[in-house]
């Protein structure tokens, strides 16, 4: 494989083309301001504005959602696996049906596999642009978002609809549902039941992972944070190890599935017979698979680093609080 390309398997965190108007609360106020990324697949977002860097999945998707403070992505569900990791900020992520079953504050590092099924929103509540990068479960991510019913109608009220064929239609710009076409209709109450409300206590012990920890688990070889036989155990149809320099022993690898590489902190080299690139924070690398490469930070000091690799399990729910 040559340089260039590699570096086409590249996205680089300074080359991010966000969208603003990715879903349904785009017009929401308190939610108007957010970005949404899609780097790797198509994603879960409800707008043809919606920018996609690389369009092959690995049997998963990659993305990330920038916000400026106290900005807040509004209560949804997915039929897949969510996993966000912070990268910039201070975050608060709140779940259940109204928002108020639990919350958990994270840091940068900090990793949350959300558990299927359930009502979710984030906010940024540090004091700076917030950054947090997804990993969504499944090549076409679980088929798109499941609102909640009080966010469908607070969006209607300022001018967003969204189709029963997942498109929105923005009366702002003179768009209406097309010929043939209903409104997303809302969950009936007998279908609501059906997500749960975990309490925090069932929750944060089980499905999130703070980065300090991981950088104590990986200090001799790769830390194992979301698998089969992770710290956080589950089976989402993808595996997240965790890689800090004393753990990346440089020697080459290769993996049967594409890996996906997001360095958190540090600035990382990926080798590969031929070439070599250089990572920095926020920059996310597809690795064929089959191709032989290792990774090893590049400069002194602290450095960090996520790796997914897909599995055979399915994407669906696999996990439960």
């Amino acid at each position: 494989m040559t340089s260039a390309e590699m570096e086409a398997r590249i996205v680089r965190y300074g080359a991010l083309q966000p969208c603003k108007t990715a879903f349904i609360d785009a017009h929401t106020p308190g939610s108007d301001r957010k970005e949404n990324f899609t780097i790797i697949g198509g994603g879960v977002s409800e707008s043809a504005d919606q920018h996609v860097h690389i369009v092959d999945t690995p049997g998963f998707n990659i993305g990330a959602a920038g916000q400026p403070p106290y900005c807040r992505n509004s209560l949804h569900s997915h039929r897949t696996a969510e996993v966000f990791f912070v990268l910039k900020g201070r975050w608060r992520f709140f779940w259940g049906r109204w928002g108020t079953a639990g919350e958990v504050v994270l840091e940068e590092g900090d990793i949350f596999n959300i558990p299927t099924g359930i009502f979710r929103g984030f906010e940024n509540i540090g004091t700076d642009y917030g950054m947090i990068m997804a990993i969504l479960g499944g090549d076409d991510a679980g088929g798109g978002v499941i609102w909640a019913p009080q966010v469908i109608e607070d969006a209607r009220a300022h001018g967003l609809v969204l189709g029963e064929n997942g498109k929105l239609y923005d009366s702002k710009r003179g768009a209406a549902l097309p010929e043939g076409v209903a409104p997303m209709p809302l969950l009936t109450e007998a279908e609501l039941e059906a997500f749960p409300e975990p309490a925090p206590a069932e929750v944060i012990p089980n499905h999130v992972a703070r980065y300090w920890d991981l950088v104590a688990l990986a200090g001799r070889a790769p830390a194992c944070v979301i698998g089969e036989n992770g710290l956080l155990r589950d089976r989402p149809g993808f595996e997240v190890s965790f890689l800090t320099r004393a753990s990346a022993s440089g020697a080459f690898q290769s993996h049967s599935r594409p890996v996906v590489l997001m360095p958190v902190r540090g600035h990382w080299r990926v080798e590969w017979p031929g070439g070599a690139a250089t990572l920095n924070p926020g920059d996310t690398c597809l690795v064929p698979e089959e191709l032989p490469h290792a990774v090893v930070p590049a400069m002194t000091g602290e450095a960090s680093l996520y790796r997914i690799i897909g599995t055979d399990d399915p994407a669906g729910p696999t996990c439960r609080p």
